[in-house]
């Protein structure tokens, strides 16, 4: 599976994507998009979303600003086939963000495979992660409007690790890819090409726990 991050892309550029099953796109091609804008007609962002996505004979998932009548969210669109399958919202609000909660994570089947998305705060949060992996994702695209912060590719490169998934982030101007290994590949090019071989590999993880029991027993 080839994985295609263009982090530096804007609104209006002109787009010719190499050849790949998926397009992780940053948040400034498609910048704000207004629902009622897009209802009407006034707006096409993610009709030519669409429309990219069947041109390149790939998926394409790409962060976006949405506002639903003054609510206004962090959210990544997918498309594939020329069709939108999808939008996800960021479900963690932190203090002080003038923002909405989403309701739902994003797992969507693309190229074969399930993935799974991660927008901006939720990569905070390992239970998000630890359900995507349970739901059957094989591969983690994580949204990121600016690469300011350490933390993001280390966890990126963590939830690869542990939950047996590469993980994709486009953060600001930068790409990031991590394997399943742990280890972690940057790149400032406008266009990366990554290439991931998501794999269904489980170990047995034996646990013991008290309580729960039917019936009371003595052995050890």
């Amino acid at each position: 599976m080839k994985i295609c991050v263009v982090p530096k892309l804007r609104e209006g550029d002109p787009v010719r994507l190499p050849e790949c099953d998926i397009a992780l796109l940053g948040c400034q091609y498609l910048g704000d998009v207004d629902y009622d804008a897009e209802l009407s007609g006034k707006s096409d962002k993610l009709g030519a979303l669409a429309r990219l996505s069947a041109r390149s004979g790939c998926a394409v998932v790409c962060g976006c600003r949405t506002d639903s009548r003054g609510l206004r969210r962090r959210s990544a669109a997918v498309a594939e086939g020329g069709r939108l399958l999808g939008i996800t919202d960021m479900l963690h609000v932190v203090d002080g963000e003038q923002l909405k909660s989403g309701a739902c994570l994003g797992l969507y089947k693309l190229g074969g495979y399930r993935v799974g998305v991660c927008i901006e705060n939720d990569i905070a949060f390992p239970e998000n992660i630890k359900s995507l992996s349970l739901c059957g994702c094989n591969l983690l695209l994580c949204l990121m409007e600016s690469a300011g912060r350490v933390m993001p590719p280390l966890l990126a490169r963590a939830y690869a690790y542990l939950y047996g998934m590469p993980a994709v982030m486009c953060a600001g101007n930068c790409a990031y890819f991590a394997d399943i290994t742990g280890a972690i590949v940057t790149s400032p090019s406008p266009f990366t090409l990554f290439s991931a071989q998501p794999r269904n590999n489980y170990r047995v993880v034996c646990t013991r726990e008290r309580g729960a029991c039917s019936e009371q027993r003595d052995d050890y």
